[in-house]
């Protein structure tokens, strides 16, 4: 059994149903740690100020975007949402020059902060150690954060990177968690990054792609959280989802290249409505009901911590393809 044998490069799937399922359910509080992600790539988008007060309205405190579009900053303004910005992978390379990145801080930061609340920066989304933007990833993230240090901001925001589960070699048992050869040179650099100025890894986890994988080895109820009790034990950590499994393989991954100290945010997870195999709104309510309840329990491996935990996405993005 490997939880992460199915790419999502594989499934093109409408989550249109998550902006309908947030506006009938609470989803948020001062105890949950939850955000929702604030994809663009549509037609027929409402303003970025009526989505901000959806956002409010609805008592969602966190935010993933992914570029710094000007109208969403603008809109975010006084609102205390906090942040997660995006570097597009296709700016990358230009960060690689210090005076870019020292524009781009001046630009879509400092020209907003305070008044926008930016909580992590995060430099490409789901670069692959054989995607040739990889070898920028690093010297953007290590540019981008010099230059929040030069304008004091570096010990506010911190600078990470998304990436998927793919990088994982093995993730079955969670504890033998480990990149592989190649991603292993990509990620143990920038695991040290993360390490040393005190920043998360983000990571997209979604627990339905290793499902459709390997539906003969992995139970719907255990990618639904609905399983009614320890579905495996490994070691003396008893797993009843698949959620807690792919997060906690990503810690031990984390050891292994030097990062014990590296916390994992989830910068994305979700479940689509329509699509492929298992993608129905019965499913996806399921499974967003029962992550939004279990976040703050934590996992096998970091019982009782909150997991930060951002839903994707708020808009059904129509023009958007694989990735």
């Amino acid at each position: 059994m490997d939880f992460l044998s199915v790419n999502r490069t594989l499934m093109i799937a409408t989550y249109l149903f998550l902006g309908f399922f947030i506006a009938n359910h609470t989803i948020t509080g001062a105890t949950k740690p939850i955000g929702v992600c604030n994809g663009r790539i549509a037609d027929n988008l409402p303003s970025e100020q009526d989505v901000v007060s959806f956002y409010t309205m609805n008592g969602i405190g966190k935010m993933r975007i992914y570029d710094p579009n000007q109208a969403t900053l603008q809109a975010l303004r006084g609102t205390n949402i906090e942040l997660i910005l995006g570097v597009p992978n296709g700016d990358l390379q230009s960060l690689t020059t210090p005076s870019t990145a020292n524009n781009w801080v001046q630009n879509n930061i400092v020209a907003f902060s305070p008044a926008v609340n930016f909580r992590y920066i995060a430099v490409g989304n789901e670069v692959e150690p054989s995607d040739p933007a990889s070898q920028y990833v690093l010297p953007a993230m290590q540019n981008i954060y010099n230059a929040l240090v030069s304008t004091n901001l570096g010990g506010e925001i911190k600078v990470s990177t998304s990436v998927s589960a793919s990088l994982l070699a093995q993730s079955y048992p969670p504890s033998a968690g480990s990149f592989g050869a190649t991603s292993s040179t990509y990620m143990t650099p920038i695991v040290s990054f993360l390490a040393t100025t005190g920043a998360p890894l983000l990571v997209n986890v979604y627990p339905y792609f290793a499902y459709i994988g390997d539906p003969q080895n992995i139970r719907l109820d255990f990618a639904l959280f609905t399983a009614q009790g320890t579905v495996f034990q490994d070691g003396a950590l008893a797993y009843q989802n698949l959620f807690d499994a792919i997060v906690d393989a990503f810690y031990s991954a984390l050891e292994a290249a030097g990062g014990a100290n590296v916390e994992i945010v989830v910068s994305e997870t979700g479940w689509p409505s329509t699509g492929e195999a298992a993608a129905t709104v019965d499913n996806a309510s399921t499974y967003y009901k029962n992550l939004i309840n279990h976040v703050n329990d934590g996992t096998p491996k970091k019982p009782g911590k909150a997991m930060e935990t951002y839903l994707f996405s708020i808009f059904d993005e129509d023009q958007k393809g694989s990735s």
